[in-house]
């Protein structure tokens, strides 16, 4: 396992529609490991493909308690099937989007159907903020941020500030 780099926003990739995996493969497998190993890094609850370079419908998270064991997930081509009208609002970060918190408002539960990372289908329902967290990771593989829930205002000056840290970091390379 190693750990990828995390694509700081603004960048293009960020902003592209992921293609649907094909199948499991052993790079595949690799990718999601790599990618579990650099979301514990960071530290962070979801990291989707886009984030790490990787332009494929494919997330990894894990949403338990931090004094509870891992319970580490991959899906690969999700797609939502069901969206409650209850609403939750969580204050939302990203790993793309450093030290930047906000809050966003998405449905309360969704139903999403997905392959795991030895291929079997599966649908489950995400409930609280395992839904909230797999809808932000969705987001991703469509080219959507959590900024994009803002306003215009709030977008640009958080992109003002990626476009500094990104200048800072690298700068320190």
């Amino acid at each position: 396992m190693s750990l990828k780099r995390i694509i700081i926003h603004p960048d293009p990739r960020l902003k592209k529609i992921c293609e649907p995996v094909s199948g499991v493969s052993p790079e595949l497998r690799r990718l999601a490991s790599d990618m579990l190993e650099t979301m514990y890094d960071a530290p962070g609850i979801g990291l989707a493909a886009p984030q790490v370079g990787v332009l494929e419908r494919l997330f990894v998270m894990d949403v338990c308690a931090k004094e509870s064991a891992p319970e580490p997930r991959v899906l690969i081509n999700p797609r939502i099937t069901w969206k409650s009208e209850d609403e939750n609002t969580y204050e939302e970060g990203c790993l793309s989007i450093p030290g930047i918190y906000e809050d966003v408002t998405r449905p309360a539960s969704v139903r999403m159907v997905f392959k795991d990372i030895d291929g079997k289908d599966h649908e489950e329902e995400f409930i609280g903020m395992a839904a909230t967290c797999a809808q932000h990771e969705l987001d991703h593989l469509d080219g959507t941020l959590f900024l994009d829930y803002l306003s215009g205002i709030k977008r640009r000056m958080i992109t003002a500030k990626m476009k500094k840290l990104k200048k800072e970091r690298a700068r320190n390379e």
